[in-house]
C-alpha cells in the first residue's frame, strides 16, 4: 500500500531537508562523504521514521531496534536522520568534523545518542548485527538488527562470512540494506571487483532477497514490511540507488565519494534542493 498524500509530502520535504544538511555539513567541514550519503537518504529516512522501534528520548532503551552503519564514512546522512528525529539538536549538525565536536567523520557510539556502533573500518557491521540479533533471540526479545552496507564494501570477505552466520542461525531479525549505487571510492564497482548477480549470491547464502528502487519511498516501505514478515532467514534489501542523488553535478560519479562542495557548488546544490 502506498503512503498517503500527507506522508508522501512529509518524506518529500524530509529527504530534501536531509540532502541540504548533507551538503551544508560537508561544505562547513571542507571534507566528508556526500555521494554515498545522498544515495542512502530515502532508505534511512523511511527506516528510522516508519519501521525502527526506537525512542529518541531514551536512546539506550534495552529493547530498541538497533542500526549499524557498516559503511561508516557516510555519517552526514546518518547524523541528519538522527537529528531530525530529535536524538540531538539539528543545529549541532554544523559542528560536523569540528575538532572539539562529537559528530566525527565516522560514528562513535560512546559520544552520539542513537549511534549503536563505532564504525569506519569496512566490513564489520553485519558481524555486530548478528551478535545483537543472536542475543535478542536468547533473551526472547523482539529487537531487530538493521545494517547498511555499501556495494563496494561487499568486496570485504568478512561480510560473506557474516552472511553465512546470519543464515546458519536463522536470524530473521537481521535485515541488511545494500546501498547499491554502483560506485566506490574511485571508480565503478564493476570495474574494480564486480558484484554481478548480487541477488543470486545472497540467495545462495540462504537469505531472503528483495530488490528495489532505493529512491522510491513506497518500494522502500514495502521492503521493510516484507523483511519483518519473513521468518526463518535473514533479509537482504538490494536498494538500487544513484550516488550523489538529488544534485545534478554529483550524480553517478566517483568524484564526490569523499569530496566536499565549495561555497559556489554549495549554492548551486541548495538551489536544486529548494
Amino acid at each position: 500500500m502506498a503512503f498517503s498524500k500527507e506522508r508522501t509530502e512529509f518524506y518529500n520535504d524530509l529527504t530534501k531537508k536531509i540532502r541540504r544538511h548533507i551538503v551544508k555539513m560537508t561544505n562547513h567541514a571542507g571534507s566528508g562523504h556526500p555521494g554515498g550519503s545522498l544515495s542512502a537518504t530515502e532508505t534511512l529516512a523511511v527506516l528510522f521514521n516508519d519501521h525502527m522501534n526506537i525512542d529518541p528520548k531514551n536512546p539506550e532503551w534495552n529493547d530498541r531496534d538497533c542500526f549499524f552503519l557498516s559503511k561508516g564514512h557516510c555519517t552526514p546522512v546518518y547524523y541528519s536522520v538522527l537529528a531530525e528525529l530529535g536524538f540531538f539538536p539539528v543545529e549541532e549538525l554544523m559542528t560536523f568534523r569540528d575538532v572539539d565536536g562529537r559528530l566525527h567523520g565516522h560514528p562513535h557510539s560512546g559520544h552520539i545518542p542513537g549511534v549503536d556502533i563505532s564504525s569506519g573500518s569496512l566490513g564489520q557491521g553485519l558481524s555486530v548485527a548478528n551478535g545483537v540479533a543472536l542475543a535478542a533471540k536468547l533473551d526472547g526479545s523482539n529487537r531487530r538488527s538493521y545494517v547498511m552496507i555499501g556495494d563496494g564494501e561487499l568486496q570485504e570477505g568478512q561480510l560473506w562470512e557474516a552472511a553465512m552466520t546470519s543464515a546458519q542461525f536463522n536470524l530473521d531479525n537481521v535485515c541488511a540494506i545494500i546501498d547499491w549505487n554502483k560506485i566506490q571510492l574511485d571508480d565503478f564497482v564493476e570495474n574494480i571487483k564486480g558484484m554481478k548477480d548480487l541477488g543470486a549470491k545472497y540467495k545462495a547464502f540462504g537469505w531472503h532477497v528483495i530488490e528495489i528502487d532505493g529512491h522510491d519511498i513506497n518500494q522502500v516501505d514495502e521492503a521493510f514490511k516484507e523483511a519483518k514478515r519473513t521468518k526463518g532467514k535473514p533479509t537482504a534489501i538490494l536498494a538500487h540507488t544513484v550516488k550523489g542523488k538529488g544534485i545534478s553535478f554529483m550524480e553517478d560519479t566517483a568524484d564526490w565519494h569523499g569530496m566536499a562542495p565549495n561555497d559556489e557548488q554549495l549554492e548551486i546544490a541548495l538551489k536544486e534542493l529548494a
